[in-house]
């Protein structure tokens, strides 16, 4: 294609963000900070990876001045919820990336943003279902993999197509800041490449630019999702590590044995009173094989536990992975506390949180405490609160204020 029709395009991207800043400011000022990057070679449609908006001329060429100001909302709320990062483990990739459009376009469609794309036959070219609205992706997910169980995934034919790339990113060997491995803005060499730690920074300067987005337009006026996204990221909270360590010492005794201070209070020669600590701890952990937690995510939790365990002279954890079923139960003690940190999470399918309780029913375990590492998002039950007092750990990007509706909900954030 011509520098001068490439021209025609980018003139053509950059007034469709100009009438996005125009009437949704949030929107606006999200996808004006995207670098335009020309990805022929490598993109059919358009694309984004937090820091660039990728787009095929051809795609472009075909769309209204209003469906480009949708395309631009649909790349933005894909940085926003974090779609292009998310570890889908055993997800089929296919469903993932329908479930992630219908979640975005659905927010477009209720915020009155742009037009959605058409196809050659005036049917919408994007997946958008009322039924989903206020659905987070992994909920969709879920429902679409039922339905795909039961009727085939022919049924996705007559359902839409994607406008967009939006698979994981995360596998490369290194960042080229949005060029192709030759090093050429997309024209040539493929689709770009980041490190874990790469995408770890522009997962940061996403979540700045949109709560500086929220501020200079007004977060009252964004949509639910968005609003609770931006209460999380600016209102203050308490550590998840603080409240596991006090829900940890919870299980013990309040009794307490007189003894001199130790060398790091040796300032004062009192006789002070310290807790007891050779009561034992038992409790359990339960780690959601769903897809929704890395691999580091559970590491650093197991060794958040295992420094509270290093505490105490005697203690037994029973640590399991799940998805519809309990699987690598291990128990720990002091005697193999060091191999806590090389316990593999596994990748299952679906989620069920009774087969938990259902495990420590067969197996006679009653913790004093137990605690399940999760996205929040059950295919039903919530499991059994009268069993043993329950701790949900719950990490889920797209749904902050998910409240388990009993024991206690506690918010990952890493």
């Amino acid at each position: 294609m011509s520098d001068y029709k490439d021209q025609l395009i980018i003139d053509k991207l950059v007034t469709a963000r100009i009438a996005l800043l125009l009437k949704h400011p949030f929107f606006g000022n999200l996808a004006t900070r995207l670098k335009l990057v020309n990805a022929d070679d490598w993109c059919p449609t358009a694309g984004t990876d937090g820091r660039h908006f990728f787009y095929n001329t051809k795609f472009i060429d075909s769309l209204t001045p209003r469906e480009a100001e949708f395309l631009f909302g649909h790349e933005v709320l894909h940085n926003v919820f974090e779609h292009m990062m998310v570890r889908i483990g055993d997800r089929d990739p296919q469903l993932w990336n329908i479930a992630a459009d219908y979640a975005v376009n659905q927010i477009l469609k209720d915020s009155n943003i742009g037009e959605m794309p058409k196809g050659k036959k005036g049917e919408n070219k994007g997946f958008q279902d009322d039924k989903y609205k206020d659905w987070a992706s992994e909920r969709i997910y879920d429902d679409l993999m039922k339905t795909a169980k039961k009727n085939g995934k022919k049924f996705l034919e007559k359902m839409g197509e994607l406008m967009d790339d939006h698979q994981e990113w995360g596998n490369g060997d290194g960042p080229n800041d949005g060029k192709g491995k030759d090093g050429k803005d997309g024209k040539k060499g493929g689709k770009p490449v980041y490190t874990k730690e790469e995408l770890k920074k522009i997962r940061d300067e996403v979540k700045e630019a949109m709560v500086s987005a929220a501020q200079s337009t007004g977060a009252s006026n964004l949509p639910g999702a968005l609003q609770r996204l931006v209460k999380d990221l600016t209102e203050p909270k308490m550590d998840w590590r603080e409240i596991l360590q006090q829900q940890i010492m919870s299980t013990l005794k309040s009794d307490y044995t007189w003894m001199r201070p130790s060398r790091k209070s040796w300032h004062t020669s009192a006789i002070l009173p310290g807790q007891n600590n050779d009561e034992m701890i038992d409790i359990c952990l339960a780690l959601d094989a769903s897809g929704s937690i890395s691999n580091e995510q559970c590491r650093e939790f197991l060794t958040e536990v295992k420094n509270i365990m290093d505490q105490y002279k005697d203690f037994r954890i029973h640590l399991w992975s799940f998805d519809t079923e309990v699987f690598n139960p291990k128990v720990f003690t002091p005697d193999n506390a060091d191999d806590l940190l090389d316990y593999e999470l596994g990748s299952g399918g679906g989620t069920e949180f009774e087969c938990n309780w259902k495990y420590m029913k067969d197996n006679g375990i009653e913790p004093k405490k137990f605690v399940m590492f999760t996205d929040g998002w059950p295919f039903d039950s919530w499991g059994d609160e009268h069993y043993c007092d329950t701790i949900f750990l719950i990490n889920n990007p797209y749904e902050r204020d998910i409240e388990a509706p009993w024991g206690l909900t506690v918010q990952y954030d890493d």
